[in-house]
């Protein structure tokens, strides 16, 4: 059951459409090829919902990444990935596209760090004007303090290229400022338990600067995962996140993309309750809840969903 199926912003004086029914199928697949120097990593992902009566907002997701590493020696790798998610039907149709080479160093089991430079193309079919494309450059490291505990650190920077005008400040509505640029940074930290229970912590702070106005804008993100196995064969996980964004504009003009870039989880709270009912299918009961605001536009976003569903492994 989903409350919010068209994903609607809304306002002191405007309601959310209605509640609607929704059956969901994913599937997933995922495959190695090891030899002695060299990788070969491959995930795929099917996904389709289907409405009961808001059937404009049936979709159907797919979502791919392949990676390959060539070991030089035994501290250093080289290789390269690429993804693809592509989301078609519904109100918010888009292909996210990015591709890039990687070098990597790991002097032992505790430390690893990543280096990788790529491209990013994203395409957003009911808006064209909101596609861009650019170069990316990314840096992550990962060290293990012992075999239970872990740390994380992440940045990223792209630029961000559109084939609109951009769109000058108040006061300077007749200044030609030429395409629109933006230039996106993020950088993060984060913390990983595993012992009698699963635990993750991640900061994220993402900043998107643009010369169009209206389309800037500064996020903090705090997010975190845990899990626990249960007594009569239950596990329990749960997931939430707490976002904060600011505008220096005063205003953002783009709501829709927001939801589409954070997957619409910039405040989020999500349970699943799962029991392996044999060695390939488990039952599982699941509750979330997403939700964020716009205090410049007066607008806010909130969904409930919950569910009963199987999973089967082969």
């Amino acid at each position: 059951m989903d409350s919010n199926p068209l994903r609607d912003f809304t306002d002191a004086q405007s309601r959310i459409s209605g509640a609607d029914a929704v059956l969901s199928l994913l599937a997933v697949g995922e495959g190695s090829l090891t030899g002695e120097r060299a990788q070969l990593v491959g995930h795929y992902e099917l996904g389709g919902r289907k409405f009961i009566d808001r059937t404009e907002e049936d979709l159907l997701v797919q979502a791919a990444a392949v990676e390959g590493s060539v070991a030089l020696g035994a501290r250093w790798g080289l290789g390269v990935e690429g993804r693809l998610k592509d989301r078609r039907g519904g109100s918010r149709a888009y292909s996210d596209l990015g591709a890039s080479a990687f070098a990597e160093y790991a002097p032992d089991v505790r430390l690893a760090l990543r280096v990788r430079a790529g491209a990013h193309r994203f395409v957003y079919r009911p808006a064209p004007e909101a596609n861009f494309g650019g170069p990316e450059l990314g840096v992550q490291g990962r060290y293990r303090l012992n075999r239970r505990h872990a740390l994380t650190a992440f940045g990223e920077y792209g630029a961000r290229d559109y084939s609109v005008q951009a769109t000058p400040p108040l006061g300077r509505e007749n200044t030609s400022l030429g395409l629109r640029e933006d230039s996106a940074l993020t950088v993060g930290m984060g913390y990983t338990y595993r012992g009698p229970f699963a635990l993750g912590l991640t900061y994220t702070y993402q900043e998107i600067s643009s010369n169009s106005r209206g389309e800037t804008v500064l996020r903090h993100r705090l997010s975190g995962s845990a899990g626990v196995r249960l007594p009569w064969r239950l596990t329990l996980l749960a997931q939430g996140a707490l976002g904060r964004s600011s505008y220096p504009d005063g205003i953002f003009l783009s709501p829709e993309i927001l939801l589409v870039e954070e997957d619409e989880a910039q405040n989020s709270l999500s349970l699943k309750l799962a029991r392996a009912v044999s060695e390939h299918m488990d039952l599982e009961l699941s509750y979330a809840l997403y939700g964020t605001r716009l205090p410049q536009n007066n607008l806010s976003y909130f969904r409930q969903v919950a569910g009963v569903g199987l999973t089967w492994r082969m």
